[in-house]
């Protein structure tokens, strides 16, 4: 049992830890790398120790700072989100990546960020109180579901067009966690998810062929084996062949030999798996598990709605890409590019995913006064 003195330090010890797990695997999976090479190594290198500055610095202060700021913040970043698709730079066939500066970052990681503090300020001002009321019951449908929602949409709109069908999933996955979160009655949540669940097929339309192989291919891999589906069978491969203990670290002959594409970014756990074994993803993932466990204790004992809100939309998001990364490096999920927080290469997640838990940091912080 983890005691509320201790959280701090918990969090801490185990962020560390990932850092460094995502490092070792880093390095092995660009050391003989044909396609990027060190240099992904040394530069996540740097956001790590800029990261860790970044949440040290985070970790201070008065984390509600970023309640008065935070329709400004969602603001910046849907701007981001447009610009990104008039002016962005394209790569593998979707255009993510904006330049400021000479400094690349991608909008759609900073939009994650965006709209926790935005649902966190929204659903902290006003709680839902949807009910059977018809006197009342479409000014609170409006105000509770409806608003929130096309201002969420905004942001996923923009996301999948770009597209990133990944990040889009996300952003509705934190508007539904934190949605819940604020109070909204169970009924009322399952009949909004039975809707999502009747759009699905009308989604499937507006899907690239890219994206639908990807989907096909996880039902049946063996579709196109050395097309859609060849990463995802190298991947298995080379997770299975770790078994208990792993090759050892530089030794993975999937990843050594390059038989595994995108193994610093979206696939990168299946260098861990391979190298590492199956025990070594087991600590990765209870440290994951920790850090998930102490944010939903913070929001537990939070006394300011704000702060329990934003603290669950943090550990939900943490969450979620853990689960569907090692879930589509596995097969178990279809692949929909997320990246393994702190673990995959990519200055724009890592840095996001350091704010996020230096702001966990800072409302473990014990405070009677809001």
């Amino acid at each position: 049992m983890i005691s509320a003195s201790n959280i701090p330090r918990v969090i801490w010890i185990h962020t560390i830890v990932i850092i460094a797990i995502g490092l070792l695997a880093l390095y092995s999976a660009s050391f003989n790398n044909d396609v990027v090479g060190l240099s992904v190594f040394y530069d996540q290198l740097f956001c790590a120790g800029l990261g860790i500055l970044l949440m040290l610095l985070l970790s201070n202060g008065d984390y509600r700072k970023f309640f008065d700021v935070a329709y400004i913040v969602y603001g910046i970043s849907v701007v981001f989100l447009i610009l990104v698709l008039v002016m962005g730079r394209q790569a593998l066939g979707a255009t993510r990546w904006f330049s400021v500066a000479g400094v690349s970052f991608q909008p759609s990681e900073f939009s994650k960020l965006a709209i926790i503090f935005f649902l966190g300020r929204y659903f902290s001002q006003r709680a839902p109180k949807l009910s059977f009321d018809f006197s009342s019951s479409l000014r609170d449908l409006w105000a509770d579901l409806i608003w929130p929602l096309i201002l969420i949409g905004i942001s996923m709109a923009l996301i999948f067009k770009q597209p990133d069908l990944g990040t889009a999933i996300l952003v509705m996955g934190i508007f539904l966690i934190m949605l819940f979160a604020s109070g909204l009655a169970l009924r009322f949540f399952w009949a909004l998810l039975g809707v999502l669940a009747l759009l699905m097929p009308v989604a499937w339309h507006f899907l690239k062929t890219y994206q639908k192989d990807r989907l096909l291919v996880f039902l049946d891999p063996s579709l196109d084996p050395l097309g859609a589906g060849y990463t995802i069978t190298q991947s298995k491969i080379a997770v299975g062949s770790g078994e208990l203990f792993g090759k050892g670290w530089l030794s993975g002959t999937q990843n050594q030999l390059n038989f595994l594409p995108e193994r610093h970014t979206d696939f990168i756990f299946s260098v861990i798996g391979e190298e590492w074994g199956l025990l070594g993803g087991i600590v990765l993932v209870y440290c994951y598990g920790v850090i998930i466990y102490c944010g939903f204790k913070i929001a537990r004992h939070n006394k300011d709605p704000f702060g329990q809100l934003v603290a669950v939309g943090i550990v939900s998001i943490l969450a979620m890409q853990v689960v569907i990364n090692i879930g589509m490096v596995m097969g178990l999920l279809p692949v929909v590019g997320i990246t393994l927080p702190l673990i995959s290469y990519g200055r724009t997640s890592f840095m996001v995913f350091a704010i996020l838990i230096g702001f966990l940091l800072n409302l473990s912080k014990k405070r009677t006064i809001f």
